[in-house]
């Protein structure tokens, strides 16, 4: 079993945090210890805002305590009362992640039977080192940029094996491409793209990231090859336009990489598109229907390096 750094974390922040507590000699100093492992969370933007949430609403719980505890009385019908209060207010001021943890400072201040200046401080100090001690250690995130690598380098390595393919088809018609790249490729995104935004949230004053707009494009792109495929699969036969466009698509293949050469590509994709209009037009319905074919899948190539120009142009 593989043991993530959030249980690493976790492992270590809680008892960190109750030998703290029990150091300053707090009241239900093992109660410091569940905040940590609340608010151990497995991005910096995460642990921030639960922390923040947390902090509130224990806050605001220890406000309602003293008026529904001195108001009402210690009995479980107060809490119940307060609830009815305490919750809404909390949703209201958009901090309901600290539902859990401002009830175990409730019970507290409940069991106390008083609530003096004493048992709040006590309160406060038991937060600030739950709390604190959990954005102490989640000020460390592990690197996600190798991973990001791989990832990359695996998706523009299957972008190349379906140009190929397609490029293939166009020349000799049928083949035995399982397409198995298609299934792997989705989901290579779809992890990809997951990941790429734990990164974002790993960097707060961060205000670009360039594997998360990558991954975006690239989701893009591999909706338009899924398109091609049931267009090339109506292409029948082919003619000079044909194996013209499949030594294109082949150079394409060869230059799938995060570099900008999308502008050249586009100027030759324009140059064919020229030949295309010159050409007489085809004699017999068949014909019409592959050059037609062949056009339209021109149009969707040329969609396809517009959004990795448009890529280029944002990461600056």
């Amino acid at each position: 079993m593989k043991i993530g750094y959030r249980t690493i974390k976790t492992a270590l922040g809680t008892p960190f945090a109750i030998w703290i507590a029990q150091m300053l000699q707090l009241e239900n100093f093992a109660s410091a210890g569940i905040l940590t492992i609340l608010c151990i969370q497995i991005t910096r933007k995460r642990s921030f805002l639960s922390a923040w949430h947390r902090f509130s609403a224990c806050l605001l719980a220890m406000i309602f305590s003293f008026i529904f505890f001195e108001l009402i009385g210690y009995n479980p019908i107060a809490i119940g009362l307060m609830l009815f209060a305490f919750i809404p207010a909390t949703v209201w001021l958009k901090i309901t992640p600290g539902i859990v943890t401002s009830s175990v400072i409730i019970l507290h201040l409940y069991g106390s039977g008083a609530i003096g200046w004493g048992i709040v401080w006590n309160e406060v100090l038991l937060i600030i080192v739950g709390i604190g001690t959990a954005l102490l250690l989640n000020l460390y995130m592990p690197s996600l940029e190798n991973k990001l690598n791989h990832y990359r380098n695996q998706v523009e390595e299957n972008f190349s094996i379906v140009l190929k393919e397609i490029a293939k088809y166009l020349r000799e018609g049928d083949n035995d491409w399982t397409g198995k790249e298609l299934t792997e490729t989705a989901d290579l995104l779809e992890k990809a793209t997951s990941l790429s935004y734990r990164d974002v949230e790993n960097h707060l004053l961060r205000s670009h990231n360039h594997f998360y707009h990558y991954f975006h494009m690239r989701t893009k792109q591999f909706e338009l090859l899924e398109r091609m495929l049931p267009l090339v699969s109506r292409i029948s036969t082919s003619d000079v336009h044909g194996f013209k466009i499949a030594d294109f698509f082949d150079d394409l293949a060869d230059a799938v990489h995060p570099g900008n050469t999308a502008l050249i590509y586009l100027r030759t994709l324009k140059a064919l598109k020229e030949e295309f209009r010159q050409d007489p037009l085809p004699e017999t319905r068949e014909e019409f229907e592959v050059r037609a074919s062949l056009f339209h899948l021109l149009n969707e190539i040329e969609d396809y390096l517009i959004i990795k120009r448009s890529f280029k142009k944002s990461d600056v």
